[in-house]
């Protein structure tokens, strides 16, 4: 029986990789693509030392993170109209699970580091609106539910963050999964839609704004209500037609990542085709730094970085919880002051 998928064959040392669990060097296999279409990232693959270490990540594991990739191990194949029968039903989510994951959030990373940022009222409010829950499949992982415009849910993307950095966790591998990968359920038809899509039909005038992370959507809304921000998952993702009809006769901004606006820009002729006004957002391409470029920047970093003072002011409420209830017994606000590095906190009542 021939495999697909197979450990590279030894050609030297060149062909043996440095572990990403034990970080032996020369002692870790990665899969390859005998069809060479499929391009694995560089954990997955194997290491030699079984007993010791033990690290095997398959391209299974592979796919089931990245489910948009095993769309092209095949093109569609078509068959004559008079047998033809027409594709399943999308599969959904039990509601009752989704329930259950929006609680223990003082555990959840990624809710703590926006703690740090908007405080967690604020937090918690961004948190509900998007649906967003807390996983147990590693300790403090969030899952991002995809709840289309009808409410049912697709699937749930988990991830795991640095509370500290808001940076997800990308080592010995990238820490991310999908609920319909973990629960097994027989005959799941995955058919994605976009994260947030469940707000858009609570307000048909705001201008929607899509981005790649549903991290940054969660951010930007913070900071750019005047959008309703929806996110892809990825820059590849939920841009077919099937994706895009929930859009129509909506007006549409672009806020592709560093890197990604050009592969975005080429979407728009096929989103005005459909009847959806759109514009890219292509300021940060043309205006970041190396540094940001090498970071791999949004729209959600940069406006972190133009907002730290009020993240300051954050961070010293974590720090001493009784800063908040002075501030709240003063009606004191933050006011930004352009000539001071930090800004000053004032009474609401004064003139800003």
């Amino acid at each position: 029986m021939t495999h697909r998928f197979i450990l590279e064959p030894y050609k030297g040392v060149a062909s043996r990789h440095t572990c990403p669990k034990c970080k032996q060097k020369r002692c870790f296999s990665r899969y390859t693509d005998t069809g060479n279409v499929i391009t694995f990232s560089e954990y997955v693959g194997r290491c030699d030392h079984e007993q010791k270490c033990g690290y095997h990540f398959t391209p299974k594991d592979y796919f089931g993170q990245n489910p948009d990739k095993k769309e092209h191990l095949q093109e569609p194949t078509y068959v004559a109209s008079k047998n033809y029968a027409p594709p399943p039903p999308a599969s959904y989510i039990d509601e009752t699970l989704v329930e259950r994951s929006m609680t223990h959030y003082n555990e959840n990373k990624l809710f703590q580091f926006l703690s740090s940022q908007f405080g967690e009222d604020e937090s918690l409010r961004l948190i509900e609106q998007y649906r967003v829950g807390t996983a147990n499949y590693w300790q403090g992982s969030t899952v991002f539910w995809q709840t289309d415009a009808q409410g049912r849910v697709r699937t749930g993307k988990i991830m795991l963050y640095n509370p500290a950095t808001g940076r997800r966790i990308k080592e010995p591998h990238n820490h991310i999964t999908w609920v319909h990968s973990i629960i097994h359920k027989e005959g799941y038809n995955l058919k994605q839609c976009f994260f947030g899509e469940h707000l858009l039909p609570k307000d048909s005038t705001k201008p929607i704004a899509i981005v790649e992370s549903e991290k940054s959507a969660l951010i930007a809304c913070y900071y750019l209500p005047q959008y309703l921000w929806i996110a892809s998952g990825g820059k590849n993702g939920c841009f077919r037609d099937e994706n895009l009809n929930v859009l129509k006769g909506r007006n549409v901004v672009l806020f592709p990542d560093l890197g990604a606006t050009d592969d975005w820009s080429a979407r728009i002729s096929t989103m005005e085709r459909m009847g959806i006004a759109v514009k890219l957002f292509d300021y940060l391409e043309k205006n970041a730094t190396p540094e940001q470029r090498k970071s791999g920047f949004d729209i959600a970093d940069f406006l972190l970085e133009m907002k730290q003072p009020q993240a300051i002011l954050q961070s010293m409420i974590t720090k001493n919880p009784a800063l908040k209830l002075l501030i709240k017994e003063l009606d004191l606000v933050l006011v930004e002051e352009p000539d001071k590095p930090i800004s000053k906190v004032k009474r609401r009542s004064m003139k800003l």
